[in-house]
């Protein structure tokens, strides 16, 4: 006969013992569950209007729609993004809207929605628009990108935040204590080990339970108890999760976070979020992309240099991969922070876009045409042409744009670095074109 344990009856993991039945065992979200906070109001009156639960993992998003599920009059019909496709999605609308025709609301809750395509998402709309289904969802990724802007305009989006470590020590305290938790196995556990699970979940309570559930499980049972040390805990925390999604939003933050930190000159932040990139899966190659683009965007000839050590870094990390290119990275991030900055051709080309794309009909210059045939000499292609190496300093008062944008001046040089010559070298440059045009 096999031996009981203090374990026997915990087969339901930790995290759905613990799920809070109400709003007052809900932990965290005070911005919209706090006393008088509008998504409390609506929740407690069973008011709800179609709406969609947007934030990280492990915050309470499907604990909050359990919440209104028990709370509500309406029908509640819970659906996955992750099972279900267009099939399942016209029946519950079929039930819905019979429903609808005897004065039954239905409140149809879409976990991970924005895992449901165009097409999918398309197919609630009609029944949102007439009121047949109230829409609940919930969502680890932006909305904005991930819901289609007809769905979208017609919930209102909440935004939940990730737990602080309070909420989550709160959290864990409880888990101790309770009977649906621990609390019938006396678990001695300190709250410095408390503190290292708080700190390793990240706002994720999930995480921190399912720590603290791996943790309890592997203790040392001693005098109808059990014991957790410090070095248990470390040893169910050896690597933190790093919250980045490598095609969500958190990806576009990071990458973000990096650009501007290099363009503030913060060589530390910038080393900073290329390691927080890096060491969560992200591709070196794509991170060497991004440095190459800034290398003229935000240094361009205020150091020329900048360019060659961002391509030669990519160069590095596609021959030799992660994690030997890490150190290359680091390099051209580091590089990239301390140079001189310029958005002088950034600028420049921003301005020349704007009028090329309001003059596309706008003719070269007879001067500057190409002439490889007699047809084209007759007409006057390349009339006048002035080959500059034929000249003094190599220049001569040719116009080369066309009439309408005559002395447009789109690169503007800045004195940072090495482009504070080059701007010399640019007004030396239209100093002697102005000479030039006056000996005519």
């Amino acid at each position: 006969m096999a031996q009981m344990t203090l374990f026997d009856g915990m087969a339901e993991p930790l995290a759905a013992r613990l799920r809070p039945r109400d709003l007052d065992e809900f932990v965290g979200q005070k911005h919209l569950l706090g006393e008088g906070k509008i998504l409390r109001r609506l929740i407690e009156g069973d008011n709800i209007g179609s709406m969609i639960f947007w934030g990280p993992p492990g915050v309470g998003k499907t604990t909050l729609a359990r919440i209104i599920a028990h709370r509500t009059k309406a029908r509640f019909v819970d659906f996955s993004a992750v099972t279900s496709g267009i099939k399942e999605i016209k029946q519950v609308m079929e039930d819905a809207e019979k429903g609808r025709r005897f004065g039954e609301k239905t409140i149809l809750f879409v976990d991970e929605i924005h895992r449901f395509n165009k097409a999918q998402q398309d197919a609630f709309l009609p029944f949102v628009e007439k009121g047949s289904i109230i829409l609940i969802g919930a969502t680890t990724e932006n909305p904005s990108f991930e819901v289609n802007g007809a769905l979208l305009s017609r919930c209102k989006v909440f935004v939940l935040q990730a737990l602080s470590e309070e909420d989550i020590m709160s959290l864990l305290r409880r888990a101790v204590s309770d009977e649906r938790g621990f609390g019938a196995l006396r678990v001695d556990i300190s709250e410095d080990a408390l503190k290292m699970i708080a700190v390793f979940a990240n706002g994720d309570a999930r995480s921190a339970l399912s720590t603290l559930e791996m943790a309890v499980l592997n203790g040392e049972e001693e005098s109808g108890g059990v014991r957790v040390t410090a070095d248990t805990v470390e040893q169910c925390t050896s690597r933190k999760s790093l919250l980045y999604d490598k095609t969500g939003e958190e990806h576009y933050n990071i990458i973000s976070a990096l650009h501007k930190s290099m363009r503030n000159s913060d060589p530390d932040a910038a080393v900073y979020w290329l390691a927080r990139m890096l060491e969560a899966g992200e591709d070196p190659l794509y991170v060497a992309r991004r440095v190459i683009r800034f290398a003229s965007e935000d240094v361009g000839l205020a150091d020329p240099r900048a360019l060659d050590i961002a391509v030669a870094a990519y160069q590095a990390c596609h021959f030799l991969g992660m994690p030997e290119c890490s150190v290359h990275l680091t390099q051209a991030v580091v590089y990239m922070s301390v140079a001189p900055k310029s958005n002088a051709l950034y600028m420049a080309y921003e301005s020349a876009k704007k009028d090329a794309l309001t003059t596309l009909a706008e003719p070269v210059p007879l001067v500057i045409r190409n002439a490889p045939t007699k047809l084209m000499k007759e007409l006057d292609y390349g009339k006048g042409y002035r080959y500059a190496h034929d000249y003094a300093d190599k220049l001569t008062d040719m116009q080369c744009l066309p009439e309408s944008l005559a002395g447009k001046t789109y690169y503007r040089p800045t004195e940072q670095g090495a482009e504070a010559k080059i701007k010399a070298r640019v007004e030396e440059i239209k100093r002697r074109k102005e000479q030039l045009k006056g000996k005519k």
